[in-house]
């Protein structure tokens, strides 16, 4: 029998430069996991959260585009 692996199809995520992300929707624009995140942004590496409230952790949207366009700055 023949084993066949198939990709998932890669998936289109609008963000509105003035929002809030939480961290799930972080991680979709990123390929690193929740550990590694927040390990990062402890250590400062990552963009800092904005905390909404004691069980509510956001990120400013204009921070994490502004870090990945830095990650692509970096490699040219």
């Amino acid at each position: 029998m023949k084993s066949t692996t198939t990709t998932p199809a890669a998936q289109t995520v609008t963000v509105n430069p003035l929002g809030l992300l939480r961290l799930p929707q972080v991680l979709q624009l990123l390929p690193i996991g929740r550990s590694s995140w927040l390990a990062g942004v402890k250590e400062g590496r990552y963009p800092q959260p904005v905390k909404l409230g004691p069980a509510t952790t956001c990120w400013r949207a204009s921070d994490i585009l502004s870090f990945i366009d830095s990650l692509g700055a970096s490699h040219e």
